[in-house]
């Protein structure tokens, strides 16, 4: 019998009671995504170290997303002109989501992550969210094997579940350019295909890394 092998990880979970994930792909609407860009997550992991600089350039994570309700309020909107100026701004309509959970498995230096996100160098929220995000840290034990798709955000490939969505993987610095990729989600968290390369935490769920967020890959 051969036995799969095995890998620590820190299990990160953050909640918010309202976020919103604006679609970078829409602009003078407010079109809202089902779930946080793999650039948005990798940068409130950045937020808790103090900055890029202390994360190395091919350091990934993977990450499970769920909300249990959603909603629309009002945004104050300030529009620019052609030439790039202030104009008079204008209340929008926002959608928002509610009662977020935002899971997500490091596998690489897990203890040293777990003392960052401990005392976090700045303030985390997630998205476009007013409230501090709430945080509760494990740690599993990750088996090589494939599991069940569920709430995570996957690569697009044939058999992946839920909506495919063009995400920002990584900006640059001085948000010049910006590396896409195609993901799967599905926001009930029913997805039941197995993720082909991923590891299965010990209720099933997969845990497939994602394509490093760091900005230093959206520099070539």
């Amino acid at each position: 019998m051969t036995v799969a092998a095995s890998v620590t990880a820190l299990e990160a979970t953050f909640t918010a009671p309202v976020a919103s994930f604006r679609n970078p792909l829409y602009s003078g609407v407010q079109v809202q995504l089902p779930c946080p860009p793999p650039s948005t997550v990798g940068g409130m992991l950045a937020a808790a170290a103090g900055g890029w600089q202390h994360v190395p350039d091919a350091f990934q994570f993977a990450m499970a997303f769920h909300a249990q309700g959603r909603g629309v309020d009002l945004e104050t909107y300030h529009p620019l002109d052609a030439k790039g100026r202030p104009t008079t701004p204008v209340p929008k309509d926002r959608e928002f989501l509610a009662f977020t959970t935002l899971t997500v498995w490091i596998t690489d230096q897990p203890d040293r992550w777990r003392r960052i996100l401990r005392r976090p160098a700045w303030p985390l929220r997630l998205g476009r969210s007013q409230d501090l995000v709430g945080l509760h840290l494990d740690t599993i034990e990750l088996v090589q094997e494939a599991g069940e798709q569920r709430g995570a955000l996957v690569e697009d490939a044939p058999g992946a579940g839920g909506t495919a969505l063009r995400l920002p993987t990584a900006l640059r610095l001085d948000r010049t350019r910006t590396v896409w990729g195609t993901y799967r989600h599905d926001a009930a968290g029913t997805a039941s295909s197995a993720v082909p390369g991923s590891y299965r935490t010990p209720t099933g769920q997969a845990v497939s890394l994602l394509p490093t967020t760091h900005p230093a890959t959206a520099e070539a």
